[in-house]
């Protein structure tokens, strides 16, 4: 599955960015979909995670209370909104689908979009 990853750009500390990720044709199997970065230093992450079924949602301690996962199940859609955008949160965002519920680790997830740059200036 190709997906479709957009979204990513520069903005100043404290400015937002919304990130969508389409994954056309691809509807019933998907249990989870999620965002990673990779910023320097600290290799990639896991930043958020929503599930397509039933839209429950998982942040790590780094973003949580600034960023927000949603997705549209219909269209096959998830979005990153970011809020109150830092410095360090400066990397390259990667989409990323699982047939697994609750996926967490990179092993679980089976199909990847090409990363978007998101730099945050201080």
């Amino acid at each position: 599955v190709q997906l479709q990853a957009s979204g990513g750009g520069l903005v100043q500390a404290g400015g937002s960015l919304r990130l969508s990720c389409a994954a056309p044709g691809r509807t019933f199997s998907l249990y989870t979909g999620g965002w990673f970065r990779l910023t320097p230093g600290k290799g990639r992450e896991l930043v958020a995670t929503v599930s397509y079924r039933d839209g429950v949602t998982y942040y790590s301690t780094s973003v949580k209370g600034r960023f927000t996962i949603s997705r549209d199940s219909a269209r096959s859609i998830v979005y990153l909104q970011m809020d109150n955008l830092k410095p360090e949160d400066t990397g390259v965002y990667s989409c990323a689908i699982s047939g697994r519920a609750r996926a967490r680790d990179t092993y679980e997830f089976d199909d990847w979009g090409q990363g978007t740059q998101v730099t945050v200036s201080s």
